[in-house]
């Protein structure tokens, strides 16, 4: 299982990515799976037929190894597949690699 104090940062950092009064227009969000989380941008509805449901992007993963304590950055591809992030070493810290994410400086994540 993923270490929960540090499921709750990663939430926390998605909603201050947004000021509160653009929620309607835009959210980032956590997607939590048992291994990973996956950091989401989220739009709502542009078209009525389309549906309800709001848009959502994968713009990161952090995936954690539960033997050695660390979590590790993916970006993700044009095709939707997630591949290793190399210019930051896997840490035990997840703020640390949510920090990288925010500075994008090699514009995988947001552009």
């Amino acid at each position: 299982m993923l270490p929960e104090l540090d499921v709750q940062r990663v939430r926390r950092w998605c909603a201050a990515r947004v000021p509160e009064h653009l929620h309607d227009e835009l959210r980032v969000e956590v997607d939590v799976a048992p291994r990973h989380l996956t950091i989401m941008e989220t739009r709502p509805p542009w078209r009525e037929d389309f549906g309800p449901e709001w848009t959502r992007f994968p713009i990161a993963r952090l995936r954690y190894t539960k033997a050695t304590g660390l979590w590790e950055i993916y970006w993700r591809d044009r095709h939707l597949k997630f591949h290793r992030y190399d210019r930051a070493e896997p840490s035990p810290r997840v703020l640390e690699l949510l920090e990288e994410i925010e500075r994008d400086p090699t514009a995988l994540f947001w552009g």
